[in-house]
Protein backbone atom coordinates (compact mmCIF):
# COMPACT_ATOMS: atom_id res chain seq x y z
CA UNK A 1 0.00 0.00 0.00
CA UNK A 2 1.35 2.86 -0.50
CA UNK A 3 1.82 6.46 1.58
CA UNK A 4 -0.42 8.28 -1.18
CA UNK A 5 -3.27 5.21 -1.03
CA UNK A 6 -2.53 5.10 2.75
CA UNK A 7 -3.27 8.75 3.90
CA UNK A 8 -6.34 8.70 1.47
CA UNK A 9 -7.80 5.99 3.46
CA UNK A 10 -6.98 8.32 6.79
CA UNK A 11 -8.46 11.18 5.86
CA UNK A 12 -11.79 9.09 4.18
CA UNK A 13 -12.18 7.88 7.99
CA UNK A 14 -11.45 10.66 9.49
CA UNK A 15 -14.00 12.78 7.42
CA UNK A 16 -16.77 10.12 8.07
CA UNK A 17 -16.16 9.86 11.64
CA UNK A 18 -16.52 13.73 12.00
CA UNK A 19 -19.56 13.94 9.85
CA UNK A 20 -20.95 11.30 11.97
CA UNK A 21 -19.84 13.41 15.33
CA UNK A 22 -21.85 16.58 13.53
CA UNK A 23 -24.62 14.20 12.65
CA UNK A 24 -24.87 12.87 16.10
CA UNK A 25 -24.23 16.66 17.72
CA UNK A 26 -27.53 18.03 15.46
CA UNK A 27 -29.76 14.64 16.12
CA UNK A 28 -29.17 15.59 19.87
CA UNK A 29 -32.37 17.18 21.77
CA UNK A 30 -29.88 19.44 23.93
CA UNK A 31 -27.69 20.66 21.32
CA UNK A 32 -30.24 21.74 19.09
CA UNK A 33 -32.15 23.25 21.74
CA UNK A 34 -28.79 25.24 22.48
CA UNK A 35 -28.50 26.21 19.07
CA UNK A 36 -31.74 27.54 18.79
CA UNK A 37 -31.76 29.24 22.12
CA UNK A 38 -28.34 30.97 20.34
CA UNK A 39 -29.68 32.31 16.87
CA UNK A 40 -33.14 33.72 19.29
CA UNK A 41 -30.66 35.69 21.50
CA UNK A 42 -28.66 36.60 18.27
CA UNK A 43 -31.36 37.91 16.58
CA UNK A 44 -32.88 39.43 20.10
CA UNK A 45 -29.15 41.33 20.61
CA UNK A 46 -29.85 42.65 16.96
CA UNK A 47 -33.40 43.97 17.32
CA UNK A 48 -32.07 45.35 20.84
CA UNK A 49 -29.24 47.35 19.02
CA UNK A 50 -30.88 48.31 16.41
CA UNK A 51 -33.64 50.00 18.78
CA UNK A 52 -30.79 51.29 20.19
CA UNK A 53 -28.84 52.88 17.39
CA UNK A 54 -32.46 54.17 16.35
CA UNK A 55 -33.06 56.26 19.99
CA UNK A 56 -29.51 57.44 19.08
CA UNK A 57 -30.43 58.89 15.71
CA UNK A 58 -27.90 56.54 14.36
CA UNK A 59 -28.57 54.77 10.89
CA UNK A 60 -28.23 50.50 11.33
CA UNK A 61 -26.64 48.61 8.69
CA UNK A 62 -29.70 48.14 7.27
CA UNK A 63 -30.04 52.07 6.77
CA UNK A 64 -27.16 52.63 5.50
CA UNK A 65 -27.34 49.50 3.08
CA UNK A 66 -30.44 51.25 1.57
CA UNK A 67 -29.08 54.66 1.34
CA UNK A 68 -26.13 53.07 -0.46
CA UNK A 69 -28.39 51.74 -2.76
CA UNK A 70 -30.53 54.86 -3.14
CA UNK A 71 -27.83 56.84 -3.84
CA UNK A 72 -26.21 54.40 -6.54
CA UNK A 73 -29.21 54.53 -8.45
CA UNK A 74 -29.82 58.54 -8.23
CA UNK A 75 -26.09 58.52 -9.72
CA UNK A 76 -26.82 56.31 -12.88
CA UNK A 77 -30.19 58.75 -13.37
CA UNK A 78 -27.95 61.57 -13.04
CA UNK A 79 -25.09 59.88 -15.40
CA UNK A 80 -28.28 59.11 -17.87
CA UNK A 81 -28.86 63.03 -17.75
CA UNK A 82 -25.45 64.06 -18.49
CA UNK A 83 -25.45 61.93 -21.45
CA UNK A 84 -28.72 63.40 -22.53
CA UNK A 85 -27.20 66.89 -22.01
CA UNK A 86 -24.42 65.76 -23.77
CA UNK A 87 -26.45 64.65 -27.16
CA UNK A 88 -28.31 67.66 -26.77
CA UNK A 89 -25.07 69.93 -26.79
CA UNK A 90 -23.85 67.99 -29.82
CA UNK A 91 -27.13 68.55 -31.64
CA UNK A 92 -27.11 72.27 -31.13
CA UNK A 93 -23.36 72.54 -31.99
CA UNK A 94 -24.29 70.50 -35.21
CA UNK A 95 -27.08 72.83 -36.09
CA UNK A 96 -24.91 75.46 -36.33
CA UNK A 97 -24.57 76.57 -32.78
CA UNK A 98 -27.11 79.17 -30.70
CA UNK A 99 -25.97 81.88 -33.11
CA UNK A 100 -27.39 80.54 -35.92
CA UNK A 101 -30.68 79.46 -34.00
CA UNK A 102 -30.95 83.28 -32.55
CA UNK A 103 -31.22 83.86 -36.20
CA UNK A 104 -33.97 81.46 -37.01
CA UNK A 105 -36.04 82.26 -34.23
CA UNK A 106 -35.68 86.13 -35.49
CA UNK A 107 -36.35 84.88 -38.98
CA UNK A 108 -39.78 83.21 -37.32
CA UNK A 109 -40.50 86.39 -35.54
CA UNK A 110 -40.14 88.38 -38.23
CA UNK A 111 -42.35 86.23 -40.34
CA UNK A 112 -45.29 85.97 -37.57
CA UNK A 113 -45.01 89.79 -37.25
CA UNK A 114 -45.61 90.14 -41.14
CA UNK A 115 -48.30 87.96 -40.74
CA UNK A 116 -50.09 89.13 -38.15
CA UNK A 117 -49.79 92.93 -39.89
CA UNK A 118 -51.26 90.85 -42.96
CA UNK A 119 -54.35 89.83 -40.84
CA UNK A 120 -54.74 93.31 -39.40
CA UNK A 121 -54.65 95.10 -42.77
CA UNK A 122 -57.43 91.99 -44.00
CA UNK A 123 -59.77 93.01 -40.95
CA UNK A 124 -59.90 96.69 -41.07
CA UNK A 125 -61.23 97.04 -44.42
CA UNK A 126 -63.61 94.45 -43.59
CA UNK A 127 -64.32 96.45 -40.19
Amino acid sequence: MSDTAASEGIRRKGEDALGKLAQDLLENPLVHGALARAFEAREKAAQAQEVAMGALNLPSAADLERLTRRVRSLSQRLEGIEDGVDRLDQHLADLGGSGALDKRLDAIQERLDAIAADLAAFKAPQA
